[in-house]
C-alpha cells in the first residue's frame, strides 16, 4: 500500500494549500443536542451486544434512525445486517463515506455498569456471554450522531455523504463477513466514495486523538499448519514421528524468523503461533499436529516475504521430521494507516475537534482492522478516540478486548464532532 500515491491530483493540490481552522458557529450547538441520545443510543447497544452478522437489533435501530432523518437512501441487510444510508448535500461535489462497526465479542462483562451486558448466545450448542468490550457501541452511536447532525446541515454540504455502518469487523469462523463482504455486496456501487474516514475508541486521554501518517495499525494474516506423521507409543519414539518435537522446532524457527532472517528497523513485524494441538493421551505420539497463529507487520511486501519463509522453514523441518505438512495463510486484514496528503487536508478540522490536540507522532499498533479493505479501494482516515474513563490510569486502563473496558462517554460528543468537521472539510476540497 503506497500511502503517498493514493490522492487524486485534486485532492494532493487542495492537501497543499495553507491549512485553516474553521468551526462553523451552529455545529457545536447542534453537536450538545444530539449528545444526550447518543450517551443514550451507546448505552442501549452496550447493553444489547450482538456478534458478528448477528446485529440485527442493532442494524434496526441505526435503519430506523436514518429514515426518520429523511436520508435519501437507506440500504438494509448488505452483508448480511449492514446499513448504508445516503445523505446528499444542496451543492455539488464529491463523496464520502463515514464508517462505524456495530459486532461485540464473546466475553462475559464484569466492569460493573449499570447498563452493562447480561446477554447469552448460543454458538454451535454452547452458552456465550457477549459485551461489546471493543467500542463498536460508541463508534455506532457517534456516527448515528453525525448523522443527525450533518442530516441538519444538507445546505452546508457540498456532495454525498455514505453513512456505513458495517457488521462482523471482528471477524466470523466459517463465514465470508465484515468489510469484505461490504464490498462485495455493493457498499460502494452504485455510488463509489472519493475516500472513506473510520474512529476507533482507545484507552488514552479524552480529548486527544492519535492520527499519524503512512501506517498506524498492522496487518494481520492468520497462520494455518497441519502436520500428519506415524502414530506410535511414547516409549518408542523411533517407530513414529514425533510431532510434538517437531511443533516445538516450527515454533522456534518462526520466532527466528521474526527476529533474525528480516530487517526489524525498517518495518516491525511479529510471528506467533497462539494454538498448538497433538494427541490426547500422555503415552501416544500423535499422527496428527496443528499449529494456529498470526502474522502482523506494516508493509505487505514483508507480510509476503515472512510467507515464503515460513513455508520454506517448515517444509525443510517437516523433511526432517519425514512427516507431511499443510501451510495456508489467510489475509484477515491489511495495514490500516493515513494518506499524508489526506491527513494534512483535514488536520484542523481534527484539531478543532480534539480539545487535547492531535498526536501525529503515536506509536504503531499491532492490533488489526478490516477498515483496510476500504482503503484498498479509495483513500483512508483512520484515527484514535483517547476514551480512557476518569480516575483511572492510562497504563492500567483495561485495553480493547478485556472484559473490563469501559470508556468515559465524555469522547462521544467528541467524536461526532470530529466525524462532521472532517466530513465537512474534505467536500469542501470537492466542492464543484
Amino acid at each position: 500500500m503506497k500511502w503517498c500515491c493514493a490522492l487524486t491530483p485534486v485532492l494532493l493540490a487542495a492537501a497543499a494549500l495553507p491549512a485553516r481552522a474553521e468551526v462553523l458557529p451552529d455545529v457545536d450547538s447542534r453537536i450538545e443536542s444530539v449528545t444526550p441520545r447518543v450517551v443514550a443510543w451507546r448505552r442501549d447497544i452496550h447493553q444489547h451486544p450482538e456478534l458478528g452478522n448477528q446485529e440485527v437489533r442493532t442494524a434496526k435501530l441505526v435503519a430506523a434512525h436514518l429514515k426518520r432523518l429523511g436520508f435519501d437512501e437507506v440500504r438494509t441487510g448488505v452483508a448480511h445486517t449492514g446499513v448504508v444510508g445516503v445523505l446528499k448535500g444542496k451543492r455539488p461535489g464529491g463523496v464520502l463515506a463515514l464508517r462505524a462497526d456495530m459486532d461485540a465479542l464473546p466475553i462475559r462483562e464484569v466492569t460493573g455498569l449499570p447498563f452493562a451486558s447480561k446477554v447469552v448466545v448460543d454458538v454451535n450448542g454452547t452458552p456465550t456471554p457477549v459485551m461489546h468490550a471493543c467500542g463498536h457501541d460508541a463508534h455506532t452511536a457517534i456516527l448515528m450522531g453525525a448523522a443527525e447532525v450533518l442530516a441538519g446541515m444538507r445546505d452546508r454540504i457540498a456532495g454525498t455523504i455514505l453513512f456505513v455502518f458495517q457488521p462482523a469487523e471482528e471477524g466470523v469462523a466459517g463465514q465470508e463477513a465484515g468489510a469484505q463482504l461490504m464490498l462485495k455486496e455493493g457498499a460502494f456501487s452504485p455510488i463509489k466514495p472519493d475516500a472513506i474516514f473510520g474512529l476507533h475508541v482507545e484507552p488514552g486521554r479524552v480529548g486527544e486523538i492519535d492520527a499519524r501518517p503512512g501506517p498506524m495499525l498492522s496487518s494481520a494474516t492468520g497462520i494455518s499448519i497441519k502436520l500428519k506423521g506415524r502414530q506410535t507409543h511414547a516409549g518408542r519414539p523411533w517407530e513414529g514421528t514425533d510431532l510434538v518435537n517437531l511443533s516445538a522446532d516450527i515454533v522456534k524457527s518462526l520466532n527466528t524468523i521474526a527476529a533474525r532472517q528480516v530487517n526489524v528497523f525498517e518495518y516491525p513485524n511479529v510471528v506467533s503461533i497462539g494454538a498448538l494441538r497433538a494427541g490426547n493421551r500422555s503415552n501416544i505420539l500423535s499422527g496428527e499436529a496443528t499449529l494456529d497463529g498470526t502474522i502482523r507487520t506494516f508493509d505487505l511486501a514483508r507480510r509476503d516475504d515472512l510467507k515464503a519463509r515460513i513455508r520454506t522453514t517448515v517444509a525443510g523441518l517437516a523433511a526432517g521430521y519425514e512427516a507431511q505438512a499443510d501451510v495456508n495463510f489467510e489475509d484477515v486484514a491489511l495495514v490500516t494507516g493515513n494518506d499524508p496528503a489526506l491527513l494534512d487536508l483535514v488536520m484542523p478540522a481534527l484539531k478543532a475537534a480534539a480539545p487535547k490536540g492531535v498526536n501525529t507522532d503515536a506509536l504503531m499498533r499491532g492490533a488489526a482492522e478490516d477498515f483496510s479493505f476500504y482503503q484498498a479501494e479509495v483513500p483512508g482516515l483512520y484515527y484514535i478516540l483517547g476514551s480512557t474513563p476518569p480516575g483511572i490510569p492510562i497504563e492500567k486502563a483495561p485495553t480493547n478486548h478485556s472484559d473490563s473496558f469501559d470508556i468515559d462517554e465524555a469522547v462521544l460528543p467528541i467524536g461526532v464532532k470530529a466525524h462532521v468537521l472532517t466530513a465537512l472539510k474534505f467536500l469542501d476540497s470537492r466542492a464543484k
